[in-house]
């Protein structure tokens, strides 16, 4: 093959076609992966055989990676070698790597009804703009980097709607060959994550009064006209947390606290998944429904019913 080329150069090429169609965000995960696990492993191949990857993902298993961090390598990897093979750069034989059997699946985390109203009932006795955030993110499951991003333009006291259309993030990107990071402001993660979630009379009842002196193209976690970054927030709610004396609950639990007790309140499946932004409700079951015994004893004797 005459315009053979390894596997690292392949990827800048790609990575820099990539950049004409795709957001800069997912062109910074693209780079991240490549530069930390994909080049170290691949880098120097002008061909990878289906054994080298199945040995790549079991050695990334061991280091603790999550089956679907690992999967997202794989799908980048197999872009890049289409790419390749595409501009007669290698040839490109397709691979089908295995992953040990799951035994179960990680329970999500989330508050209790007791912790999630102690919080509740903190932020309105002790009012400021980064606390009223942990507030809206329990009251609306929305995403770190959407509740940085949250303007007070995107809150509607008339018609009591939150409208989510941005998010922030710090990303990788090379710049003549130096790696750095910035801060940017983007749409949200999928089409779906663009939505309207409506407040509830208590979040409505704390920010009506604040909506009417504030510059409304302030964001609401700083009341400034810039925004603080998802890492400085998720430091701050770390200590709010301690505080409180609070279990050790990740930020993203406030939005699986969000949708559980959407879930145990009897919402349908449908407007959770909505609410929450999932790009398909199939999203939705797999995460936060899951019958107990009593539930199951009674479909079973519902469909014996049935049948006398």
């Amino acid at each position: 093959m005459k315009n053979q080329k390894d596997i690292r150069t392949i990827s800048e090429l790609w990575i820099n076609d990539k950049k004409q169609y795709v957001k800069k965000s997912t062109i910074s995960a693209y780079m991240v992966l490549v530069k930390n696990h994909l080049s170290p492993a691949f880098g120097l191949c002008c061909q990878i055989s289906e054994d080298e990857v199945q040995s790549f993902v079991f050695q990334k298993l061991e280091e603790g990676l999550s089956k679907k961090t690992i999967q997202d390598m794989l799908i980048v990897l197999k872009m890049i070698l289409k790419f390749g093979a595409k501009h007669n750069h290698l040839h490109y034989e397709p691979f089908d790597v295995r992953f040990p059997t799951e035994q179960k699946n990680q329970p999500i985390e989330v508050l209790s009804r007791a912790d999630q109203k102690i919080i509740m009932n903190y932020v309105q006795e002790h009012f400021t703009f980064k606390n009223l955030g942990v507030y809206i993110s329990l009251c609306t499951g929305i995403r770190i980097g959407e509740v940085c991003a949250l303007t007070w333009n995107d809150i509607d006291t008339d018609t009591g709607l939150i409208s989510i259309n941005k998010t922030i993030q710090r990303i990788y990107s090379l710049e003549n060959g130096i790696g750095k990071t910035e801060l940017i402001i983007d749409t949200p993660k999928t089409k779906n994550s663009i939505r309207e979630i409506p407040m509830s009379r208590e979040l409505l009842r704390i920010i009506k009064p604040i909506k009417k002196i504030v510059n409304h193209s302030f964001y609401v976690l700083t009341n400034e006209d810039r925004p603080t970054e998802p890492r400085t927030y998720r430091n701050y709610y770390k200590s709010f947390m301690q505080k409180l004396k609070m279990p050790d609950l990740k930020f993203h639990g406030l939005r699986h606290s969000f949708a559980t007790r959407c879930i145990e309140s009897k919402c349908d499946y449908k407007t959770v998944s909505v609410l929450l932004g999932h790009s398909n409700i199939s999203t939705t079951l797999n995460l936060y429904v899951h019958p107990n015994t009593e539930q199951k004893k009674k479909a079973i004797n519902q469909m014996f019913r049935s049948l006398k």
